[in-house]
């Protein structure tokens, strides 16, 4: 069965969430599991925490701890997405996965940490029976335009917003 492309976007709290239900999902079904988080580099979210404890699930963190700046991202931010990048490549490549998640890339590809283009050349590369999902806020149209399913979460209300900080479990 042809494997399918999937988009999570929007401004809304849930997509690295949702991929995380469904990788779990896939899981529950003896698949294969590649999670590539981009920009994201701390030990605390509660997925890597729990990562080592699954079997069939794969989570690399492509990124440093801190936040990106969107004006003058570091050096060291465009290298580690663009290591990122060759990972997925080479995930491609070695096929071993049923589902690979490709967290928070759409950020990356806002800020040119990644190129729109090196993005499609990958979906273009994706083995025929593999899921992939690409997450993360500001989808590039072209992106959009490519996949199968695109789901945008809008934020109507979030507690952050209103003095709740961020809560382990919840927001990481």
């Amino acid at each position: 069965m042809a494997g399918l492309v999937l988009v999570y976007t929007g401004n809304g709290k849930g997509k690295t969430t949702a991929a995380i239900g469904l990788s779990v999902r896939a899981l529950g079904h003896n698949q294969t599991v590649g999670f590539l988080q981009f920009m994201k580099g701390s030990k605390n979210y509660g997925e890597v925490k729990i990562a080592s404890m699954l079997p069939n699930f794969t989570l690399v963190q492509s990124g440093q701890e801190s936040f990106v700046s969107y004006e003058n991202p570091d050096p060291i931010d465009i290298k580690m997405a663009q290591e990122g990048y060759e990972l997925a490549e080479k995930w491609f490549e070695e096929d071993k996965f049923d589902l690979i998640v490709l967290d928070e890339i759409l950020v990356a590809v806002a800020f040119k940490l990644i190129s729109v283009a090196q993005v499609l050349d990958l979906v273009q590369k994706k083995p025929t029976h593999l899921n992939l999902v690409l997450t993360g806020r500001y989808a590039a149209p072209e992106i959009m335009e490519i996949a199968d399913t695109v789901t945008e979460m809008t934020e109507k209300r979030h507690a952050y917003n209103q003095g709740v900080e961020a809560k382990a479990g919840m927001e990481f």
